[in-house]
């Protein structure tokens, strides 16, 4: 449009548009299962190779979901993209599509329990999978060796919010030449820089701050048009990971308006944390945006801001309990990236498949709830949740 790079949110708004012979202002939905071609030549040379704007089966691509990827891709730096019906199908397609019997990966030790539990199947079936602190980079360099074929981990670690340094890690696993493989949930492609650091694959649950109104699910896989199709697709397309069109125009339109959602949620995030500090009956706040992180330095330095989401220990699980039960606008739920706030008790629901054991390693307390910031004005937050302690 313009010799001049456009502004992320100018992409997140145009990028990637496909419209039909009418024009259409609004991104087009085409719910269809299949295509039909003019030959039977045409078909054939099809299936040999597609271009760019041709299609065989909805559980290849779309031109919807095509369009999804194409803007996603763009807003993230990368080459390409894949979408799927979920973010754990993102999750799983860009693990298993490479790994086989004998392979190393090394993974950070805090992860969503699903994630935790696509690392057990690969163990089951003969990858060896080995676990660090991720904000350790000794840890890292220990762990990482010559053999090693991929790193793995949350950029923000669910839900007790560590970051991890992604160029620091990226240097370690690529003097080796292992893949770095990013879930960047909790970054939001609002404040990610994850591929100018180093990750050469990043993930996301679309489900989350992507759609952004929790409607549907999706997920999508992006990195270099190398890897995406020709190492990720294949396993994709034929173990029906592929996102519904309805689906893909969800958050296709979700994007538009991601830079603005995120931006305010994640300043009300900040002003929220903020009023937790030395709240009675709060004994731990955790944010990546206050001083007091472990990793605030890099945290501004990688991210340039906290995010959307807020840890806070009430010191017990019924006092969590009791707080949840009382609450008036926060949601009880286990989604996150919502316009509406939701609150989560992870020991209990989102990692409750862990021992004990493994939850206090992580930081996962009786007492842990994580927050999910939403739209609505910081101070009903802020209220609602001192009512709920008092």
């Amino acid at each position: 449009m313009t010799e001049k790079p456009l502004h992320p949110r100018t992409r997140a708004v145009h990028h990637g548009i496909r419209r039909s012979q009418y024009g259409e202002m609004a991104e087009a939905l085409f719910m269809t299962q299949g295509f039909s071609y003019d030959s039977a030549e045409q078909a054939e040379q099809r299936f040999i190779k597609s271009g760019p704007d041709e299609f065989i089966y909805a559980r290849y691509g779309n031109p919807t979901s095509r369009m999804f990827e194409d803007r996603i891709a763009s807003l993230e730096g990368t080459e390409d993209a894949f979408a799927t019906a979920s973010g754990m199908a993102a999750v799983n397609g860009a693990l298993m599509c490479f790994a086989k019997p004998g392979d190393h990966i090394v993974s950070a030790k805090a992860l969503f329990g699903s994630c935790l539990y696509v690392l057990d199947v690969l163990a089951r079936f003969g990858v060896e999978v080995s676990y660090v602190d991720g904000t350790d980079l000794a840890q890292w360099q220990a762990a990482i060796r010559p053999d090693t074929k991929a790193v793995f981990f949350e950029s923000v670690s669910n839900p007790t919010l560590e970051v991890i340094d992604i160029e620091g890690v990226a240097k370690l696993a690529h003097a080796v030449g292992a893949l770095v493989i990013v879930d960047n949930v909790f970054a939001t492609p609002v404040f990610s820089s994850a591929v100018a650091q180093g990750a050469d694959v990043v993930v996301y649950s679309s489900t989350k701050h992507i759609d952004g109104a929790g409607r549907c699910l999706g997920g999508v896989i992006c990195g270099t048009r190398q890897f995406v199709r020709e190492v990720a697709e294949p396993y994709l397309k034929h173990t029906g990971a592929a996102i519904s069109p309805f689906n893909a125009w969800i958050m296709l339109n979700g994007l538009t308006t991601l830079d603005l959602r995120v931006r305010a949620q994640t300043e009300s995030a900040l002003a929220f944390a903020q009023a937790m500090q030395g709240q009675a009956g709060v004994s731990k706040v955790i944010y990546p945006g206050l001083p007091d992180h472990p990793q605030y330095d890099l945290v501004q330095r990688q991210m340039g801001a906290g995010g959307t989401m807020v840890a806070i220990d009430l010191g017990s699980k019924e006092a969590a309990f009791a707080a949840m039960n009382r609450m008036q606008v926060f949601l009880i739920s286990n989604n996150l990236g919502d316009a509406k706030s939701i609150v989560t008790h992870p020991a209990t629901t989102t990692h409750q498949r862990l021992s004990p054991e493994v939850q206090a390693g992580l930081g996962i307390t009786p007492g842990l709830l994580r927050l999910s910031i939403g739209l609505e004005h910081v101070d009903d937050l802020i209220a609602d949740m001192r009512q709920a302690l008092a």
